[in-house]
């Protein structure tokens, strides 16, 4: 078969959410892996046409997808123009460009892992990923440039469009339903896997030769290299790890510590972690403000190599987000053995499964009564760092490639 893939969603030199489902999908389908026990060789039957458009290109960004059946496309055209002609002249058609350029009569399927602009003739089928609704249920979480942008791609369109449909998720795929009135039938889903990554360490002698002191700026070089005990953190910390916006509810987060903390039995500083997004320095300016403000510390953005430092390091991982459609530092923290509170919204008690400590996010007292309870009790500690690991060794990129496989066969 001839497949498709829009890469678009990889043009950001931050990797969040749907940039790694992307690549980490990719990668499975075409390399070898394991499929949940299964080995699973990678596709070699299938040939795959990646295609991107980028005016001033993206070749230190993009990733690197070899092999003989693997195939790169890119346009140069400016993006403005470019979506401007997809959304009202119906073209280029993409997948015309890349049977056009590589001499094919017609391609199979296309696949877009996420929404963007997007046209295609009658003889391609279309897989979509829809992640989360976000755009539709939440609005407000949203930029007015974001908000636009959704509007302008017409996700309710293009479900409607799509051949097949799929999501990160049992809770995903009821909104598309409920929201949409799309056919469940043409709605399936295929649960994202979770990356091994082991911190680095770099030999002793090495390590007593670098500066102890560490901010911002150099926070992640540190962290490389596995320098767990000389970045300035403190011994006992909190940990929330995301993009800092007002969906992850990082605010009420910062509530509920102050609240806790005197009920704590040992001091625990609040570390959060993240790319900035929308808002984030109203956040920062809350801490600012925070009675507790010399224990919040604000680390940026975390490479994928670091986070299992931080994670592990870490006494609780605290993800009290208002909705996701996964959550994959969730799943990340449990993988490291982290003891987790989250959201009892959308499809964190669906991917979490009783692995977690559940709290209500639009209630702080609720996230401080966690916090306090973990934070006291080693043995329920214990107890979720236990569950965690299990519930996250189901979760396997191999597998979530296999699943993609058989739904196109």
């Amino acid at each position: 078969m001839h497949i498709g893939v829009d890469l678009r969603c990889l043009l950001s030199p931050h990797r969040t959410g749907v940039g790694e489902y992307t690549f980490e999908l990719l990668t499975a389908i075409l390399n070898s892996s394991n499929a949940g026990g299964i080995p699973f060789a990678g596709d070699s039957e299938n040939h795959y046409y990646l295609f991107y458009n980028s005016f001033l290109g993206a070749t230190p960004i993009l990733p690197n997808f070899t092999g003989p059946n693997v195939h790169l496309l890119r346009t140069s055209y400016p993006n403005k123009l470019f979506n401007f002609a997809i959304k009202i002249f119906k073209y280029p058609k993409l997948d015309s460009l890349i049977a056009k350029k590589f001499e094919l009569s017609h391609l199979d399927y296309f696949f877009s892992p996420h929404l963007n602009f997007t046209c295609l003739s009658s003889k391609t089928k279309h897989i979509l990923t829809v992640h989360d609704l976000t755009y539709d249920l939440f609005p407000e979480f949203l930029t007015t440039k974001q908000r636009w942008w959704h509007r302008l791609t017409s996700p309710k369109k293009q479900c409607e469009n799509a051949q097949l449909i799929l999501t990160p998720s049992e809770n995903t795929k009821r909104d598309i339903i409920n929201y949409y009135h799309i056919a469940e039938d043409k709605i399936r889903v295929i649960y994202p896997g979770l990356s091994s990554v082991s911190p680095t360490v770099i030999p002793s002698a090495v390590e007593e030769s670098l500066s102890p002191t560490i901010g911002e700026s150099d926070f992640s070089t540190s962290l490389r290299f596995g320098r767990n005990d000389k970045f300035n953190l403190p011994n006992k910390f909190i940990l929330f790890l995301g993009t800092l916006e007002p969906r992850k509810n990082i605010a009420g987060l910062i509530t509920a510590y102050e609240s806790a903390f005197q009920n704590f039995n040992a001091p625990h500083d609040l570390v959060i972690a993240g790319a900035p997004g929308w808002k984030n320095e109203e956040v920062k300016a809350l801490a600012r403000r925070s009675p507790l403000h010399d224990k919040i510390h604000f680390l940026g953005f975390i490479e994928e190599n670091d986070k299992p430092t931080l994670y592990r390091a870490a006494s609780v991982f605290v993800y009290p987000s208002f909705y996701e459609g996964f959550g994959f530092p969730v799943l990340e923290a449990m993988q490291n053995g982290t003891p987790v509170i989250t959201s009892n919204r959308s499809s964190l008690p669906e991917i979490t499964s009783g692995a977690a400590y559940l709290v209500n996010p639009h209630r702080s007292n609720e996230i401080a009564h966690g916090l306090t309870k973990i934070l006291n009790s080693s043995a329920l500690a214990e107890r979720f760092s236990i569950l965690g690991k299990t519930q996250a060794e189901k979760f396997s990129w191999g597998k979530s490639a296999l699943d993609w496989l058989n739904l196109l066969k």
